[in-house]
């Protein structure tokens, strides 16, 4: 059976499925409870300096987006960092770990951008025995107008700058937790790289409003008729977060920097995407909150089944595999010819491709031939674009098949050509001219 054994930036654990720093980890007996349903880790919700806690809102404090079927696609949270006294994080943690010394304990931390507060609390986290801490550079609300959270998380400057005081600070691993609310990426990632970051994780929520109440014109959820900002996460986040864990692990600056990623993982495949990305291993929140702790267990069951049925022994195989695959649009074959086509036995003829090619601009779909209904592709007018696949409500009735070397576009009237091509020496491409020039 395949090793799915994790060693993360030296914090070793059973599996590649921790629980993020969120409501599930605010206590000791929600992560008890998490490591007795085979949890391989967790990050502590997030503690905040010796003092009075933080006080959260004492009424809704979640937003959400729906499918159709009532499934939960996104939550927007308007909570803030744990709510309960430094030194009884600090005991339970202690404790925690002292039981479960296989488990990864890492205790997610935010405290004000002054070097003092932080050199105060990193030595009573790592008396506790933690195996970690994370730096929450990521929370968008509450938080940030403190000048803590995304504040930070937004100025690369700081980021490294606090990076560095808790590496000379500390013998604890420190994971840079990221904000994805920032125009790129790389930037705030190359800054913790600098300041000597052992890992970053990512993302953390994206700042958002879910909805508005159209009877009291109040964003939800409404506290006493206002509403706020807050940070959206969950199954509708996951393809942005991808990105951005792909921006970091082919970076030339932050390649080979240990990522953990977070984002809407719900399922062992979007675990394993995240992997094949390049991240170590993965955080997830939003499924255990939805679904309940034991989701893990078929995490942990779909993912071993899926190596062994592909042959990879452990995740140091799959881990950064897709990588290389990922690349700038400028550098696609653009002499890649692909077709729809569309399997007539399993057409149900609801008509929704015709429907979306034909107010797409392509009008490459049939919808009528010899006077009877029928969808068809129209290969002389198919650009490939798979919008139809996308649409079609039955699985593998229509399909993309690339033509072969030779074989004739009949859209161009060109046979397809064995020779790469891309957009950097195409003849419409100015700056080609001008460097051919």
């Amino acid at each position: 059976m395949a090793d799915i054994r994790n060693n993360f930036v030296g914090i070793k654990s059973p599996n590649p499925f921790w629980l993020a720093s969120a409501p599930p980890t605010d206590k000791a007996y929600n992560v008890i409870r998490a490591f007795q349903a085979g949890w391989g880790g967790v990050v502590w919700k997030t503690l905040g300096e010796e003092g009075p806690p933080v006080v959260n809102v004492n009424g809704p404090r979640y937003g959400a987006i729906w499918g159709a079927d009532r499934r939960l696609l996104g939550l927007n949270n308007i909570e803030l960092i744990t709510d309960r006294e430094l030194q009884t994080n600090l005991r339970e943690i202690k404790q925690v770990k002292q039981d479960w010394p296989d488990r990864a304990v890492v205790v997610s931390l935010m405290v004000p951008c002054v070097e003092e507060s932080w050199k105060a609390i990193l030595p009573v986290v790592e008396e506790t025995g933690a195996d970690g801490i994370e730096l929450n550079f990521g929370c968008p609300h509450g938080m940030s107008e403190r000048g803590m959270g995304s504040a930070v998380g937004q100025v690369p400057e700081y980021i490294e700058m606090v990076v560095r005081w808790c590496k000379a600070n500390t013998r604890m691993p420190v994971i840079t937790k990221l904000t994805p609310n920032i125009t790129d990426i790389r930037k705030p990632a190359r800054a913790a790289h600098a300041g000597g970051t052992d890992a970053v994780s990512l993302i953390n929520t994206i700042n958002s409003i879910t909805g508005v109440d159209l009877d009291s014109f109040a964003p939800q959820p409404t506290i006493d008729g206002k509403g706020s900002h807050g940070g959206y996460c969950g199954p509708a986040v996951k393809p942005i977060a991808m990105n951005m864990v792909a921006e970091i692990a082919r970076d030339a600056e932050t390649r080979g920097l240990p990522i953990s990623g977070i984002g809407g993982i719900t399922t062992w495949r979007d675990a394993a995407e995240f992997m094949a990305l390049g991240a170590g291993n993965v955080q997830v929140c939003t499924a255990a909150m939805t679904y309940g702790f034991k989701i893990v267990q078929e995490m942990i069951a779909g993912l071993e089944n899926w190596m062994d049925e592909k042959g990879h022994a452990s995740l140091a195989d799959i881990v950064g595999r897709a990588t290389p695959n990922v690349t700038d649009w400028q550098y696609l074959n653009l002499n890649y010819v692909a077709k729809a086509r569309i399997d007539q036995d399993a057409c149900i003829k609801c008509g929704r491709c015709h429907i979306a090619c034909e107010d797409t601009s392509h009008q490459a779909i049939t919808n009528m031939v010899n006077g009877a209904r029928h969808f068809e592709v129209i290969e002389a007018e198919c650009v490939g674009c798979n919008l139809c696949v996308n649409v079609c409500p039955v699985e593998g009735c229509i399909t993309m098949e690339p033509l072969a070397v030779g074989a004739m576009d009949e859209r161009t009237g060109k046979p397809v050509s064995p020779i790469y091509a891309n957009w950097t020496t195409h003849p419409n491409n100015p700056m080609a001219k001008a460097a051919a020039e």
